[in-house]
């Protein structure tokens, strides 16, 4: 069964119909050309698909588009307003990539992942549930275990996203 939905993708509306069983992913790369958004293992298992969804990181992969309409999706393309998000110019001054591939999704992630320590919410290795997060190299490590670098960049990235983190 085939439905219209419409997703603001990066602060553009765009409406499109889609089968239901159509995931977030396949929606924004094959039907509105929003390739910077990655598929790894169309599994959830990497996350190459990662993308903000009203501002909370989300793996388009697991997500389908029908359940998702009307929501505000940014991409690591989008995060850029007059010049680089400071988690892009991190990831840059740190060399926290190598091929690309996963570099999108770790961005997003990274985004979302210091909201979610903004907002205070713990991680499995968070030690004190009472007190603010404190964002040391294992929380860093659990929060974005979640996103896989096939080439090993995770030393660029661990820099990247506590420079980002302000530390």
């Amino acid at each position: 069964m085939d439905s219209q939905i419409t997703l603001s993708v990066n602060g553009t509306s765009r409406s499109l119909t889609v089968d239901s069983r159509t995931t977030l992913l396949d929606a924004l790369r094959e039907r509105l050309g929003v390739t910077e958004v990655k598929k790894g293992c169309d599994h959830g298992q990497c996350g190459s698909c990662t993308v903000l969804l009203d501002g909370r990181r989300e793996l388009a992969c697991l997500a389908l588009a029908v359940a998702r309409d009307g929501v505000e999706v940014v991409t690591a393309d989008g995060l850029a307003h007059d010049g680089l998000h400071a988690v892009q110019q991190a990831f840059l001054d740190h060399d926290g990539y190598q091929c690309g591939y996963c570099t999108p999704g770790q961005v997003c992630s990274a985004v979302g992942m210091l909201e979610e320590v903004k907002d205070g919410h713990p991680s499995h290795v968070t030690t004190d549930l009472e007190a603010d997060v404190e964002l040391t190299d294992d929380e860093v490590r659990e929060r974005m275990s979640g996103n896989l670098c096939r080439c090993g960049a995770y030393a660029g990235i661990l820099a990247a996203v506590r420079q980002a983190a302000g530390a």
